[in-house]
Formats: structure tokens, sequence, C-alpha cells
């Protein structure tokens, strides 16, 4: 067991402190000038997305506890009014150099490379003026639906993460100075960024919106005169809480709950800058939203409105050249992939490699006489899955099909509602998730009748069935006919779909029963090692370790003398550097063009090198409340490629950022090192993988980074 003296408050990091270090990460990349400029303008679209969640999710759970009156401290020691008073100083912080990294950086940009942001329908020229009221007359007129407030219509519901125009009116022709409110919904259905005429020629020019929506206002409301427009946006608590053993059917009780979302309490509002104080007093009444869940804002409200910006056709060399995702060589050419699987384990690593084998993997076994059965677990898949499609259809040509589709999937619930029904449908069995639990696992069995009998294939994988994601996400994958992992997958279907559990397991190891000790067990193990004096090593890459079990672990083993490297993307509460405790320890996340989702963990295992890939990160969520895969990586060549992914992601000179002990995260000091960035490494890779097909894969030669000079 390990020591109290691992467990005080001072060895750990808040939670959701660490998650704002994160974003922050992120808001680097946006301000970091060398990269390329719409690059950073969707850098800065992503802070104020995750920005967007956090706060519906992670500061409303703090709000619900704090309105509760529950006054537990976290593992950092800190109750929820003091994580709330924390995350509300740095967030106002973080917000401001958001704005001020758009306005003072990335807007002179688009200006230099010939894009106007008109940011003030004022600024607009006579002709641009003409354009902007005949597109509004035209286009936004029809769409826009003004609310009055008065005795007979109340406040109107204002939906979570609108973008609204609040205005205060007055009676035209009265006397009296009688102010009355009046609110309009920017419509999302139209674009936000309109493009205009440009008053410089080989320029080009646009305006938001709300501008145009600001400027014609008055056409709105014909009998009044406009005092002030002023744009805000709230956010509501969006977190579900469901009651699942008194549901007597989830698919109805997460309907209602998402309905109920709608409602749920504010907890921030964003306004202008200079909005009017007599319109704030309203806004502030109605929400009933204290000072400090209210942000001023000089720019535009809601900058995710950046992705699309990114989007506008031209300014290519303005952007990161567009990566295709390359084939797997195991594949290329095979028409047969169950075959190819037969021949040996198949790594799959996203994005450098294309998800397709995955896609081909059930769209095949859909068509296939010989297939039997496939069942597969759905957690967020894309908008219009080809996946969904196949499974569809494999039922419709009489196959056995069974899906878990995880409908809690959070802000993917009517996704996945629409998605379970359609199956449904089409003749598939469908589990709607485990009560109590979420099944987050990536898990997809078929089963085939061939000559020598039944034979099981299986596809697992740390991502998720999207193959919108997986141009985007690293993550790995691994296709096996291995009869030991077989066995355990029919197990874990038979598990999620009945009451049936084995008493042991091949291969594969499961949360939330038995995962949590086996990763305690490894890492006990590699100190038990180190206190023989033998070499003792644990490499563990993920998006997020908050584990205060694991995290003692970790620090008994460093104490012991471990060598243990994380490669955390996300939240990190252990923290680096504690004398007689974690110096042996070190964290460094990597932020760059693709997000990095898989989950890595490598044993030195006194020589006897394990990895694993896996499903889980090192959180409660994922160890006690979530259905997780571990799976081995065995074959040795295989083996040797993930271990190449950690090594060359623990070279990373460019895009990582090493945690210090004060918490803060650094770049590395490239002075006398080879600049390396992992991402583009592999991008590489992949490609060199395809120019060299004829090479044996199974004398596949590693081409390592040049090393770096001490």
């Amino acid at each position: 067991m390990v020591g109290k003296e691992y467990k005080k408050p001072e060895y750990f990091e808040n939670r959701e402190l660490s998650w704002l270090g994160f974003d922050e990460r992120i808001l680097g990349e946006a301000r970091d000038k060398g990269n390329p400029l719409f690059e950073r303008l969707k850098f800065l679209s992503i802070t104020a997305s995750n920005l967007d969640e956090f706060f519906m999710v992670r500061v409303a759970s703090l709000k619900d506890m704090v309105n509760a009156g529950y006054t537990k401290k976290d593992i950092a020691g800190m109750t929820p009014q003091q994580q709330l008073d924390a995350i509300h100083d740095r967030v106002h912080t973080f917000m401001n150099t958001q704005y001020s990294t758009w306005k003072r950086s990335l807007l002179p940009g688009l200006v230099q490379c010939g894009l106007h942001v008109v940011e003030n329908h004022e600024e607009l020229s006579p002709e641009q003026g003409r354009f902007v009221d005949h597109y509004f007359m035209e286009n936004v007129y029809p769409v826009l639906t003004p609310m009055a407030v008065d005795s007979s219509r109340p406040f109107p519901l204002i939906v979570n993460k609108t973008l609204n125009l609040g205005a205060l009116l007055k009676k035209k022709e009265e006397k009296e100075e009688v102010l009355e409110f009046a609110t309009v919904q920017v419509p999302s259905v139209l674009p936000r960024i309109v493009e205009i005429p440009s008053t410089e020629k080989g320029a080009r020019s646009v305006i938001l919106l709300e501008e145009i929506i600001e400027r014609n206002m008055a056409k709105l409301f014909l009998s009044y005169d406009v005092i002030c427009v002023h744009p805000y946006r709230i956010m509501r608590n969006a977190d579900l809480t469901i009651d699942e053993d008194d549901a007597s059917d989830l698919l109805k009780e997460i309907q209602k709950q998402l309905r109920k979302r709608r409602w749920g309490e504010v907890i921030r509002l964003e306004v202008e800058e200079k909005i009017d104080k007599r319109l704030l007093k309203i806004l502030r009444k109605e929400f009933e939203i204290k000072e400090d869940g209210i942000y001023r804002i000089n720019g535009p409200l809601d900058l995710t409105f950046l992705m699309k910006m990114y989007g506008i056709e031209g300014f290519d060399d303005y952007k990161t050249p567009r990566y295709i995702p390359q084939p797997v060589p195991e594949l290329t050419g095979k028409p047969d992939i169950f075959e190819e699987i037969r021949k040996g384990d198949i790594l799959l690593h996203h994005p450098y490699q294309t998800f397709d084998p995955v896609v081909d993997f059930v769209k095949k076994a859909s068509r296939d006489p010989q297939t039997l059965a496939i069942k597969q677990t759905l957690y967020r898949v894309s908008g219009n899955s080809p996946i969904i499609a196949a499974l569809a259809q494999a039922a419709e040509n009489g196959k056995q099909v069974s899906v878990l589709v995880e409908l809690k999937a959070r802000f993917d619930e009517e996704n996945n509602i629409a998605w379970a029904k359609m199956l449904e449908r089409a003749g598939c069995h469908v589990i709607y998730g485990l009560v109590g639990l979420k099944t987050h696992s990536k898990i997809t069995l078929v089963v085939r009748r061939e000559e020598d009998g039944i034979r099981r294939y299986v596809h697992l994988g740390t991502g998720n069935y999207n193959d919108s994601t997986a141009k985007l996400y690293t993550d790995m994958g691994l296709l096996t006919c291995s009869e030991p992992i077989g066995e355990d997958a029919t197990a874990v279907f038979n598990m999620l779909s009945g009451y049936s559990e084995p008493a042991s397991w091949n291969k594969l190891c499961l949360a939330p029963i038995w995962l949590r000790d086996r990763f305690l067990d490894m890492i006990r193990r590699e100190t038990a090692h180190a206190k023989k004096g033998d070499p003792a090593h644990i490499i563990a890459k993920m998006n997020s370790l908050c584990d205060e079990e694991l995290i003692e672990a970790l620090y008994e083993a460093s104490a012991a003398g471990v060598k243990i490297e994380l490669i955390v993307r996300g939240i990190c509460c252990l923290k680096v550097g504690i004398p007689g405790v974690s110096e042996n320890i070190s964290v460094r996340s990597i932020v760059g063009t693709f997000l990095e989702h898989s989950r890595i963990y490598y044993f030195l295992n006194g020589g006897q090198e394990e990895i694993y890939l896996s499903s889980a990160d090192w959180m409660p969520r994922n160890l006690d409340r979530r259905v997780e895969i571990l799976f081995p990586v065995e074959n040795e060549r295989l083996k040797k490629e993930v271990f190449h992914v950690l090594e060359i992601q623990l070279q990373d000179t460019m895009k990582a950022q090493v945690k210090q002990p004060d918490g803060s995260y650094e770049h590395i000091d490239r002075r006398g090192k080879t600049a390396l960035c992992a991402q583009d490494y592999f991008m590489e890779y992949a490609k060199s993988l395809n120019r060299s097909q004829d090479e044996s894969m199974h004398d596949r030669v590693f081409v390592p980074a040049e090393p770096m000079e001490e």
C-alpha cells in the first residue's frame, strides 16, 4: 500500500486549473508567430470552444456543489467555492489574452494577407453599406424573430450558446423616456461571416452577421427609436443528471433530460465591453447572474466563428498544407482484409495512416457470405457515418448484428439516439449502454465461418469509430484474429448484453472491475524492480492524469528510483520535482496540428517489456465509472512500432512543453538539440513506408530521429 506521505494536498494540482493550463497551451499556439496565420485562427477558435464546454460541464458541476452546500475538498485541498473563485480569476485573464491576441496580432495579420474584417458596421463605405442593407432585406430579415418584452410578453427563452442582440427601445413621439427591452437571436442557419465588396483592389472584406443585423435593427421595430443595441451570449448548465436506477426507459429519460438542458441555470454571461449599463442590468436580473459570471469582451463574441474563417477559400499560403492519411502498407492492393489479418496482427496509426481499413473491416463483413455476426461498441460517430450504414446493411443481409450505442456520450446524446433508432429499424440488436456506466471502449468483433471452423476477427482501438475525427486525432488500433483475444472479445459483448462475467481473461483487461488494479500492479512491479537495484522504467501517454491512487503509486515508484516519463496532453494533477517524491518523473504535453488522443502504456518489467494500448486515461471516471479496455501489443515488430511512437514523442523539441515544479509548462530549450516535431515526423514516416512497399513488412527498418545532442 502507498504510504500517507504521498497523500499531502500540496503534492497535487487542482484538476480544473490544470485543464485551464491546457487551454492556455492551445492559446500559446494561437499566439505563436511561427505558426501559419490561419492555423493560429483555428487554435484561437479551439480555445473558445473548449472554454464553452468547460463552463457547461465543469463550472456547472462546481456551482451545483456550492448550491448544495457541498464543502469537501478535492485532492489539492480546495473546496468547490475556492475552485470557482480561482477559475473565474484565471478565465478573466485568459479571455483578455484571447482578445488581445485577436485584436493586436491576428486582425492586423489578416489585413496584411489581404483579408479585412469589418468589426464595426459604422466603418462601412457607402457602397459596402448599400450591399449590406440589401443583403439584410433579401437574406436575413425574413429569418429573424424580434421579441419584445412587456406585461403580455414575458422574457423569452434564450438558448444556450446562441448569439443574441439585446436592445433598449423607446416609443416614437413619447415625451417620457420609458425604455423597453427587446432581443433578437442571430440565426445560426445563416453564415456568420458575410463577404462584402472590398474598398481595396486585390483585397477581400468580410463582416459578421450580427453587425449587419445591428445596423438594420430599426427595421425590426418601426414604431420605436432604438436607443442602444449590444450583443450578448449565455452559457447554461448542460451537465445532465440521469437517475438510471429509477428510469424504466433510459432512452426516454435521456430525451427528457436533453429538453431540460435548454432551461439549465445560466453560469456565464458574455457581453460587449461597451454595453449600456441599463441593458446589462436587465440581463443580470433575468439571468440571475453574479458579477464574477459576467465577461465583458472587447471584440466579437463567440470566437468559434474563426473556424469558419479558417475555411474561407483561398489563403492557402497562410495554412499548413493539408495532410492526406497514407494507406496501410499491409493492406494496400489486398482485396481480402480477413486474409491479411490471418497472416498477422496489423497495427493502425491514425491520422498518419488512413481510417479506411476500419470502415472496410465492417463494410466487407456486412457483405461477406461467410460472416455470421458483427458486434460493435459506438461512443461517438460522424454525422454521415459509413460504419453505421454498413452495420444497417449487415442486418438487412441477415447477419447477427449487435451494437452498443452509448447514449450518455456528452453532447452527442441526440446524435446517438437518432443512430440507435435507425439501427433498430434496420434489424440490429441495440443496447443503450449499461446502468451507472458509460461504455467508452472501442471494440469490433466479426465472427466468420471458415473452412477450418469458426474464426473471430477483432478490431481494438484507442479512439472512436468516427471517420471524421480520425483525420484530426492521433489514435492507434489493432486488427487481429488471435484466438485468445477473440475469446475475450466474445466475453466482452456477452457481458455488455447480458449478465455473463468471465472468471478470467486471456489478454484483455476491463474497467471498472479489473483495470485499476492491473495498472497499480504494473506500477508496483516496477517499484519492486527498482528497490532490488534493477533498471525500472515506465512510459505512459494519455490525455489526462488525475487519479489520486495512481499518482500516489507513481510517487512511490519515483521515490524508489523508477524512471517515469509521462506524455499527458491535457489535465495533469501530478506535480514534478518534489524532493524525495517526484524527482524521477517528467511530464510533457504536445499540442500540435493533430489532437493527441492515443493511450499507450510501457513497462520495462525487468527486461520483459510490455506495451499496451487502451481507451482509458488515468482518471477516476475511466477506471471506476466506464467500461474501458486495455489490450497488449505482443507481436515483437509491432511492439517496436509502438515504442517508436513513444520514443519520437519524447524527443520532440518543437511542440512539446515540459511541466515545471510550479505547475507551469515551458517549451524545450532547443540549443544544442535537433529540431524535431513528432507529428511532422510521423507524417513523413507514414509516407516513407508506402514508398518502400516492396520491403518485407516483417523486416521493416525504423528510421529513428537524429539523436539529440546533450
